[in-house]
């Protein structure tokens, strides 16, 4: 356990260690239990800690005040050691649960955010992240582009090798385009065998630049197992604003499908800039 003089030491020793639980007096010099309440509660990341609060006072306003500061628990002093050790328990129990469920629930929202094939975002987060950026490119009027990506006679791989080995295929692709992106740029799954990537911050010449990379990368995947005959392609639309086209996120998204769509109609295997754009 670790022990601190008062409450600015114990406000500063909860910032560098990691503890479960904290006994505090609420008389202490220099900063009392509901001033070091009010720091703990000023940092979020502290505030799940229990604190059960020590006195000597039988003040109902104290109680309450300590209670209403966040305190977990309230002990009057003198009290008994084992009461103190049950009450102790209560509360580490009561935060191992608390950890448990935050750790669920972020493990719920990946889920809810990943493609679970491919692992990289699924649609759900894609357009939460487009609606987010799209503003954000409005704003400053900062450059937002989008890549379309479709991979070549999809069905016929699935017609050939087989839906399991299709989704070999579908995980390749998703890493290739997943590969070297920046930490703002996001590579999602849009459905079935087409993709997106998000280029914030990117003009539509970079952006063709990225998608044209992107192509043969692809292009130049090598498969192995039974599908090591195949070489697999993918055609791509480039739409990016701000445009006098493209007023909302989903102007974007048909404008760079549209070019997708001229991509496959004009042979497959490559890139297609949106005009309009």
């Amino acid at each position: 356990y670790l022990e601190a003089e008062d409450g600015l030491e114990a406000f500063k020793t909860l910032l560098g260690n990691p503890v479960d639980v904290v006994l505090c007096d609420l008389e202490m010099p220099g900063m009392d239990g509901l001033k070091f309440l009010g720091m703990r509660n000023s940092r979020p990341e502290l505030m799940h800690i229990p604190v059960i609060l020590l006195t000597g006072s039988e003040s109902r306003e104290q109680k309450v005040k300590g209670l209403e500061q966040g305190a977990s628990d309230y002990v009057v002093k003198p009290f008994d050691s084992e009461e103190l050790i049950a009450r102790v328990r209560v509360q580490l129990k009561l935060k191992r649960l608390q950890d448990d469920l935050k750790a669920q629930n972020l493990k719920l929202e990946k889920l809810s955010n990943i493609d679970p094939l491919t692992e990289i975002a699924n649609r759900r987060a894609l357009m939460r992240a487009l609606e987010s950026e799209s503003q954000r490119s409005e704003r400053r009027g900062h450059p937002l582009s989008l890549l379309m990506v479709d991979i070549d006679h999809f069905k016929k791989i699935n017609d050939r090798f087989g839906h399991q080995q299709g989704d070999l295929v579908l995980k390749a692709v998703a890493g290739a385009i997943n590969d070297g992106l920046r930490d703002y740029d996001l590579a999602a799954r849009f459905g079935g065998e087409e993709f997106t990537l998000m280029l914030p911050e990117t003009d539509l010449a970079r952006a063709a630049q990225v998608a044209e990379r992107v192509r043969a990368k692809i292009a130049g995947l090598r498969l192995g197992g039974r599908l090591g005959s195949l070489q697999v392609t993918v055609s791509l639309g480039v739409a990016s604003r701000p445009s006098p086209d493209i007023q909302n996120v989903d102007d974007l998204i048909r404008i760079a499908d549209d070019a997708l769509y001229e991509a496959k109609q004009e042979g497959r295997n490559r890139v297609v800039v949106a005009s309009s754009s």
